[in-house]
């Protein structure tokens, strides 16, 4: 049996086939202007490639100057993947945009499901994460707020792997989350504005460890620049369970009060107000909070809540796209990163007549 190269012509109705069964394109092909440039091919070559699909039916033309109309198989239905969604928290299947991601996968033909156990609760240990993961029969991972080394891991497997927020930059694995950094400093900036010297921020083992991620850098950077010299008083360690965040906020109450709390997750924020309540701490009375995070219970919230607030609906939109690709067989690695902005809420206000 002899083996036939494919032409030029053929390769470049190859790629356009398979876009087009991605659905790539919706209704109407772009015109042969903007292909051609996409892939770097003449006129003559691009308008081969399409007349090759316009017989094999894919394309329809509606006449000279308009673009090609797409005509899918009548009962083509397009790849679908079981997805699995590996949560930081089992707490987070709860949240707004967890929901609708479940939802847009569905709609998009894959199948998708939380995983039935968390990262927290395999201890964010790779060897654990890898032993459960091996033994799932998910073709594909969202990882949800992953530490480095355990998205490190995900980027070496075969099988495609999403991070969802995480320790995710400089590693080669694809990625969608909010870029809370501008946000934060713009916090840190006015609570400074406003007299506070001395700012905590109360964030998880993982994102301490092995060394600050880049909102915990960027946090002790901006006090620096601020003019406000930074110990492990301004990035505390604790222990992540909530008898470990009571001892943690006890302590800091006892001697020197923080003036302004900066708190990574809105389940630990309220866990933070409610003790601190207990205390006698109120906000913004006699300290400011900040979530990182946002929460629709804010909305029911008085005083109001200052937050970093971004929009979850790109990001939902980024991963359908991400698992649309990979079921066609697409290698997608970019990261994606949605604007945040800092909401200054009724929960902070000035030093003055704080305790």
């Amino acid at each position: 049996m002899s083996l036939r190269l494919l032409t030029h012509v053929e390769q470049v109705a190859v790629h356009l086939r398979a876009e087009l069964l991605r659905r790539r394109w919706v209704g109407e092909l772009p015109g042969e202007d903007r292909l051609g440039a996409e892939l770097d091919v003449n006129h003559t070559t691009i308008g081969l490639a399409l007349r090759l699909l316009e017989n094999e039916g894919l394309l329809v033309t509606q006449g000279i100057g308009r673009r090609r109309r797409i005509v899918l198989p009548e009962n083509f239905a397009p790849p679908s993947l079981r997805v699995g969604i590996l949560l930081y928290e089992r707490i987070d299947e709860k949240t707004d945009y967890m929901v609708d991601l479940l939802h847009r996968l569905f709609e998009a033909g894959h199948v998708a499901s939380f995983a039935s156990k968390c990262l927290v609760g395999l201890g964010m240990d790779v060897q654990r994460i890898a032993r459960f993961v091996e033994r799932s029969e998910n073709d594909a991972w969202v990882v949800v707020s992953g530490s480095s080394a355990v998205l490190e891991w995900f980027a070496e497997r075969p099988a495609p792997a999403i991070a969802l927020a995480g320790r995710r930059r400089g590693i080669r694995i694809a990625g969608a989350g909010p870029n809370k950094v501008p946000a934060q400093k713009a916090a840190v900036r006015r609570l400074v504005e406003l007299g506070h010297r001395r700012i905590v921020m109360l964030a998880r083992e993982d994102r301490r460890r092995p060394q600050p991620g880049l909102m915990e850098r960027s946090f002790l950077e901006e006090l620096e620049a601020c003019g406000i010299a930074t110990s492990d008083y301004n990035l505390p360690d604790w222990n992540a369970t909530p008898e470990g965040l009571i001892q943690r906020l006890e302590l800091h109450f006892k001697y020197t009060a923080p003036t302004a709390l900066i708190i990574d997750e809105m389940p630990l924020f309220f866990a933070v107000e409610r003790h601190l309540a207990h205390l006698g701490f109120l906000a913004p009375q006699h300290v400011s909070l900040i979530c990182l995070d946002p929460s629709p219970a804010f909305a029911w919230c008085r005083p109001t809540v200052a937050h970093i607030n971004w929009d979850s609906r790109p990001l939902v939109q980024r991963i359908v796209h991400w698992a649309n690709n990979v079921a066609c067989g697409k290698e997608d690695r970019r990261q994606s990163f949605i604007k945040a902005e800092f909401i200054e809420g009724g929960t902070v206000g000035s030093v003055s007549g704080k305790r």
